[in-house]
This record gives C-alpha cells, sequence and structure tokens, in this order.
C-alpha cells in the first residue's frame, strides 16, 4: 500500500490520487490534521508497530510499502477549555507525528526529516558550490558594515533566508525577491534584526523551474522577463497568462541538479535556476518539497505519473 500524508485542502494531492485510481495501486490518504480523531495503538514488537483507527477504517503502518510526504497539517486536537492542556495535547500529538514518520523511515519518497534538512538555504548553496552550479555572489548577515558594502557595489538583490510569510492577522504579506537601493545609516537598526540573503543580480533571459523525481529531471522555462512584475520574481504579480514552456537542459546541468538531490538526501525536488541573457545558468535554491501542480498543469509535464511511479518502484 503506498501513504499519501497530506492535509485536506490539499488539491496536488488529490491529481496524485486520480493517478493512483487510474493504476489500480492501493493507497490511503492520511490528512493529518485529523490524527486527533482517530484511536492510535502501537504494539513494540517487530511484526506489530502502529495501527490507526478513523472509524471503520484502519491504517497499519505494517502495511505501507511506500510513502509520500506532501503537506501535512498539523494536528487539530480536541478543544478543551484550558490553555495549559491544550497546548500539552498539541505537543503531544506533535511527539505522535514525528514517530509515525521515523516508523516509516525508508519507505518515503523524500523522508520528512530530511526536507526539514534540506530546507537550509546555506547548505544547498555551499553543496551547489561544491557540485559546480553557477553561484550569484552571496552574502548572508545582519552585519550593516559588510551588508552596506554587498548593496554598494551594485546590482544587489534581498530574500528571505527562510521564511517569505509575513503573518499579520487577516491577510498575510508575502516577501517577494526584492531590488535594493544603498543601505543608509537609518538602516542599521532594521539590518541588525535578522540575517537576510544579498546577492548579486543576475540579468535574466529567463527562470527555470527544474522538478527532480527519482532518476528524472523535468525543466521548464518561466518567461519572467516579458511582464515588468514578475522580472525579478516571477511568483509577484497576478499574471495569469505567465509563459511557461517544457524545456531541456544541457546533460551536465542536468546532472548536476540529479547530484544536488541525492546530497541532500531527497528523491524529490524543485530546483530554481536562471539562465542570464547569454545563456548562462545560475542556482538559486532547491524547494526539498516544493510544487509542482501548475507545472504540470501549464507545460504537460507528466509529474504525478513520475511521482507515482517512483512510489511504486519504492514499494516493489
Amino acid at each position: 500500500m503506498i501513504l499519501l500524508v497530506t492535509n485536506k485542502r490539499d488539491l496536488t494531492s488529490d491529481i496524485v490520487v486520480l493517478e493512483l485510481r487510474r493504476r489500480g495501486l492501493p493507497f490511503y490518504r492520511l490528512n493529518s490534521e485529523d490524527l486527533p480523531q482517530a484511536t492510535i495503538r502501537f504494539d513494540p514488537r517487530p511484526d506489530q508497530g502502529w495501527e490507526i483507527d478513523f472509524d471503520e477504517k484502519t491504517l497499519a503502518l505494517r502495511d505501507v510499502r511506500s510513502a509520500y510526504y506532501r503537506r501535512p497539517g498539523a494536528p487539530e486536537p480536541r478543544p478543551t477549555s484550558d490553555a495549559a492542556t491544550q497546548e500539552y495535547l498539541t505537543n503531544e500529538w506533535s511527539a505522535v507525528t514525528r514517530a509515525l514518520w521515523n516508523a516509516l523511515d525508508g519507505r518515503w519518497l523524500s523522508s520528512p526529516f530530511s526536507i526539514l534538512r534540506a530546507e537550509d538555504k546555506p547548505r544547498q548553496l555551499a553543496l551547489a558550490a561544491t557540485l559546480g552550479f553557477n553561484l550569484p555572489e552571496t552574502l548572508i548577515s545582519n552585519d550593516f558594515e559588510a551588508a552596506a558594502a554587498f548593496v554598494a557595489k551594485g546590482g544587489a538583490i534581498g530574500k528571505p533566508l527562510r521564511h517569505s510569510l509575513l503573518d499579520r492577522g487577516d491577510a498575510g504579506e508575502v516577501l517577494f525577491t526584492a531590488r535594493l537601493d544603498p543601505l543608509k545609516s537609518m538602516d542599521r537598526d532594521a539590518v541588525g534584526l535578522a540575517p537576510v540573503i544579498y546577492q548579486r543580480e543576475v540579468r535574466k533571459g529567463y527562470d527555470i523551474r527544474a522538478t527532480v523525481i527519482g532518476d528524472r529531471v523535468y525543466a521548464a522555462a518561466i518567461h519572467s522577463q516579458e511582464h515588468d512584475e514578475t522580472q525579478v520574481d516571477w511568483r509577484s504579480g497576478t499574471r495569469l497568462d505567465l509563459r511557461h514552456e517544457a524545456i531541456e537542459l544541457p546533460s551536465d546541468l542536468t546532472a548536476q541538479c540529479l547530484a544536488l538531490t541525492r546530497g541532500l538526501d531527497l528523491r524529490y525536488g524543485a530546483i530554481d535556476l536562471i539562465a542570464d541573457e547569454d545563456g548562462k545558468h545560475w542556482f538559486l535554491e532547491i524547494n526539498p518539497n516544493g510544487q509542482w501542480a501548475w507545472i504540470e498543469r501549464r507545460t504537460g509535464q507528466p509529474l504525478a505519473a513520475a511521482i507515482v511511479d517512483e512510489l511504486a518502484a519504492i514499494a516493489a
């Protein structure tokens, strides 16, 4: 059996479910926010392990042959009137999920623990440099003097080290990559609050999303330079007409993408690259559990089928 670990609102998992059904492969979709509604048992004997009961449906982890950690939600314990008890329950169910994920070690498309480690952008950049990718000149720092000197050279952009969403209650704010003006003395305190990724801007011909699934790489050109609002960060703006195109990468770059993903202990990775105005390729980052459904929809690349192929191979 193939296990999908996700949440109730994840439309991308719906696409994987359709492919699994088309092939007649047995699967179980676990929406992890619902775990506190289940009855759970663990028996440490080798032939037992975890069992999870949802009404009449039982998931026994010993029956799982491969698993896809897609977009799990945080467990939602039943509400109580006491805040301390609620926090306790939340922490206990979080511990249960970690134990479940550990119990599936060796059966994941990409382990959630590998995904977590791979989200470390300095680690990504260091490995990419070792593998011979072209990298923009980069500084990660909250040192005002160093940041000011870097930006003063011109052509600098800034982006978050980890979180790109600023929670402002009802309306979240997305922190897109942005071109930077020279820093002034009044910026000193703000720069010192937290490290930021500063990079030398590469003048783009187009952006590339390279989706690695197992030993296959599916590359799509994102023609970000055709619209003013997407030139620096193709995710900004609301361009529903942003042109995407399936492309082939040079063989050496394909090999580097595969080596990077394997070096991060992943079987899946969504790599952001740039093709500059002269056709030279540059590495930006890898999203170890990045979205892919919109790429399949825009380009026709068979990403869901490739993911199911990999899950089936793991399960064999």
